[in-house]
């Protein structure tokens, strides 16, 4: 299987799935969700979903919950978005990097205003 089918498919992936979380999944555990990336297997059987949510490290642990029980839910959307031969078997991870940027931008700032201080 080709890289460029996989890279498409992921992309398709990550706006399907979007859809599906804004306008289906109506799980009150869900947050504010958004879909950072999608990794697919070169021979598209697995789909590894990245996705980063606004809150505390409790909101993070809900929604991996609600992730868990919705996900043969979202998996049967995209079967009958998307015209694959194998829906690929999904699993959704966390996404630290968002927080990781935060984390530097704040670093950054207190450099910045220990540096006007002087």
């Amino acid at each position: 299987m080709s890289k460029q089918r996989a890279r498409r498919v992921s992309e398709e992936l990550k706006k399907e799935v979007s859809i599906i979380l804004r306008d289906q999944v109506k799980d009150p555990r869900m947050g504010f969700i958004t879909i950072t990336s999608v990794d697919v297997s070169n021979d598209l059987s697995d789909a590894k979903i990245y996705f980063s949510v606004l809150g505390e490290a409790h909101d993070i642990e809900e929604t991996i919950k609600a992730f868990e029980s919705a996900k043969g839910y979202i998996r049967r959307e995209i079967g009958q978005r998307i015209q694959l031969r194998h829906v690929p078997e999904i699993r959704f991870i966390y996404d630290h990097s968002i927080e990781q940027g935060s984390h530097i931008d704040s670093l950054l700032e207190q450099i910045k205003k220990g540096e006007s201080s002087e």
